[in-house]
């Protein structure tokens, strides 16, 4: 009977492990590194690696922005737009409330979506859009949804008599190499950040 017992609880064990190996593996870029174990439940896990890809997202776009910007005009990225002296148009309340409003209606969105998947690759849910096509999920992954509109190069899939067809190999290397992007700018942005409250900038750091 004790071997039996040890014999299932040896099992058991087996499963859960190849279970937490097997979720490690379909994420892209994640090698199990999580000493505050904020993935242990599955369920959190997924959500966020979507806020990291949205965060990380942003944060490659910003630092893009940050170095043209400041190469173009000369002006730093925290002084972009200010014109001391000048009478402002808007108020910042009124700024912030647009931004929040607009902000907050494309976020709601994305939130629906991630709960209730092509929920919002409808008609009545994309008004603006010619065609809800645009906005559905060609690889069937939450986060990476393909298509013309979101892959207009074609660079995790091709398109054959107007129907995208997603490239599983390239669409896999393109994941773990956007996660290795997008967290490199994160850190960035961080540095940025601190670098701003010094008054530098990260040209002026570069000696450029």
């Amino acid at each position: 009977m004790k071997h039996i017992l040890m014999v299932e609880n040896s099992t058991i064990l087996r499963s859960m492990c190849l279970k937490k190996v097997a979720l490690y593996v379909r994420l892209p870029g994640d090698f199990g590194f999580d000493p505050l174990g904020l993935g242990k439940d599955p369920a959190f896990l997924k959500w966020y690696r979507e806020a990291e890809l949205i965060h990380g997202r942003w944060a490659m776009a910003a630092v893009l922005g940050i170095f043209i910007g400041q190469a173009y005009s000369g002006v730093p990225w925290f002084e972009a737009g200010a014109q001391p002296g000048a009478v402002a148009p808007f108020s910042f309340g009124s700024l912030l409330g647009t931004q929040l409003l607009l902000m907050g209606w494309v976020e709601s969105k994305r939130w629906v979506d991630f709960f209730n998947p092509d929920s919002q690759s409808v008609e009545w849910a994309t008004p603006w859009s010619r065609t809800a096509e645009n906005f559905a999920n060609f690889t069937g992954e939450q986060g990476y949804p393909g298509g013309k509109f979101f892959d207009p190069l074609g660079l995790g899939g091709e398109t054959k008599d107007g129907v995208y067809i997603p490239d599983t190999e390239k669409l896999e290397r393109l994941k773990v190499a956007e996660i290795k992007h997008s967290r490199l700018a994160m850190l960035a942005m961080l540095i940025f950040y601190f670098e701003a409250g010094q008054g530098k900038t990260p040209l002026g750091a570069l000696g450029l």
